[in-house]
């Protein structure tokens, strides 16, 4: 566009972002003057040089069930804007609802950018996602038994911590719990001493962690 020329831009944004911030700078990264139109579109005088168009976009929750300032906002905010989760419809994420086996193995897998796994045969008859079987081939879960997956299943808290710690440390973090509930011979107990070394949980109360819940 020749320098002098009006140039008119129409921002559009996906389902659930809004435009947080636009600018036009010119080729020496100075500011040019951006003029907000109707109906989304901004204008700005073409400088006598490149023109370069930055846009910054923030998620905009649609969750009604999501207040803003709970202590899981941020969590909900980041695992949307990483396609780990949509909710469970345009309008609710369910923060108290249970989490299923296949669920907490496909937010893993999503996390880990969703990686395709080296085999497409399972020995679960139950399942034969893509998820469960980047799981088991990384160690994350052996299933409920040599040929089910039990996908359905609540995840205990248990459960969702171990998954949680083979996925990303699989070290151990000492010895001995301040939880009651944890047997230091449990399957969970190097997994709950990670987690409450790197500030993943607390546990329910000062010494209890609930593995059963």
């Amino acid at each position: 566009t020749d320098s002098g020329n009006v140039v008119t831009m129409t921002v559009s944004t996906a389902l659930g972002f809004t435009l947080d911030k636009l600018t036009v700078l010119d080729s020496s990264s100075r500011a040019v003057r951006l003029t907000e139109q109707a109906n989304g579109t901004y204008t700005f005088v073409m400088p006598a040089s490149d023109a370069t168009v930055e846009a910054v976009f923030q998620i905009r929750l649609a969750f009604t069930d999501v207040p803003s300032g709970s202590y899981y906002e941020d969590a909900v905010l980041w695992a949307v804007g990483e396609g780990i989760t949509t909710g469970i419809s345009a309008h609710a994420f369910a923060p108290d609802g249970s989490c299923t086996r296949a669920q907490a193995v496909t937010f893993l897998w999503r996390a880990a950018g969703s990686p395709a796994p080296v085999s497409a045969k399972t020995r679960f008859a139950d399942v034969a996602a893509s998820a469960v079987l980047w799981a088991v081939e990384n160690g994350i879960t052996n299933g409920t038994s040599d040929t089910t997956f039990s996908p359905d299943a609540v995840c205990t808290r248990a459960q969702i911590v171990v998954f949680l710690w083979r996925a990303k440390e699989r070290t151990a973090a000492g010895s001995g719990t301040r939880f009651a509930d944890v047997a230091e011979t449990a399957y969970y107990a190097d997994a709950v001493l990670w987690a409450v070394k790197e500030g993943v949980t607390l546990g329910t109360s000062a010494n209890a962690f609930s593995p059963d819940e």
